[in-house]
């Protein structure tokens, strides 16, 4: 198949398009730059120039591929509700060109729109946090998936390598800049985890054998505590690590904070079951301990 990558340069999109080209996939990336039209171009991928915010070309990608995956996002999580609300209109441009067709539309949510019950990790098939203005694009596909469309939704945790793991960069610069590597409470509260490698493999996965409506918890650990994530990058950096109250969460880490404080842990035993997913990579704590703590975060 030819398939419509946005974000194909970004942190997924470069582990992911390889794994497509090796099945025998051929890709047509999104880019809004030249430098990644290059580097798309160097790895003889068909550019498309554009953005999530530019609705024209995202119809037009769709409109000329067999199949689309989304992952693009825009994650200064400092203006969370605007980005949300591009997804969710480049979601629907998209998706409006597929309706009709039998061409598969995988979409890109997060673990933390899913609510814990009780403590317990939430689950693919289970309720959603609607206060989380992220909802509005699943919303959007299941609307889609009634229309015909055949759809997924792939939710990430924290996603990770030695370069970088979702939203623990932004704990990182933090800790560089106050001098300590904190922590709320007493660190407890968990956020679920993957290697990027890991992440790859679930999306051709989920395109090639997904049932339309699926949703799937691209979840290997899951939960991290992070007491444990700030004792690494502690660690890494060379300062201490010291616990703050609840109450100082928004003072030290800015509009980190409410996320710093969030418990979400994950499950993905249904996206195990139903995919044959068994993720292999290391996990987020092996991860931190083999960073290049003399250069700043991603």
């Amino acid at each position: 198949m030819r398939i419509f990558v946005t974000g194909a340069t970004g942190f997924i999109g470069s582990a992911l398009i390889p794994k497509l080209v090796e099945a025998g996939h051929s890709v047509l990336g999104l880019t809004r730059s030249e430098a990644g039209a290059e580097a798309l171009r160097a790895k003889g991928i068909d550019v498309l120039h554009g953005n999530i915010e530019d609705l024209d070309s995202l119809r037009e990608g769709a409109s000329k591929t067999d199949g689309t995956i989304h992952l693009a996002f825009n994650h200064d999580f400092s203006q969370f509700q605007k980005n949300c609300e591009d997804d969710l209109k480049a979601v629907k441009a998209i998706g409006e060109v597929l309706v009709g067709s039998d061409r598969p539309f995988i979409m890109t949510s997060g673990t933390a729109i899913a609510a814990n019950i009780d403590g317990k990790p939430s689950t693919e098939d289970g309720p959603t946090l609607s206060w989380n203005p992220r909802v509005a694009s699943e919303a959007a596909m299941k609307e889609l998936t009634e229309r015909g469309v055949k759809t997924t939704v792939v939710r990430l945790p924290q996603v990770h390598d030695t370069r970088k793991q979702g939203l623990v960069p932004y704990v990182h610069a933090v800790a560089r800049q106050k001098g300590v590597s904190a922590y709320i409470g007493d660190g407890s509260n968990r956020w679920p985890a993957a290697h990027i490698s890991d992440v790859a493999r679930l999306y051709h996965l989920a395109l090639e054998k997904a049932e339309p409506g699926a949703i799937y918890h691209a979840v290997d650990e899951e939960g991290v505590s992070m007491k444990a994530i700030a004792e690494a990058l502690g660690r890494g950096l060379k300062i201490p690590v010291v616990s703050i109250k609840p109450e100082e969460a928004d003072a030290h880490f800015g509009w980190l904070g409410r996320f710093a404080v969030h418990d979400m842990p994950a499950s993905s035993a249904l996206t195990r079951q139903k995919l044959n997913w068994t993720p292999t990579g290391p996990g987020m704590i092996a991860d931190l301990d083999g960073m290049d703590y003399t250069q700043p975060p991603l």
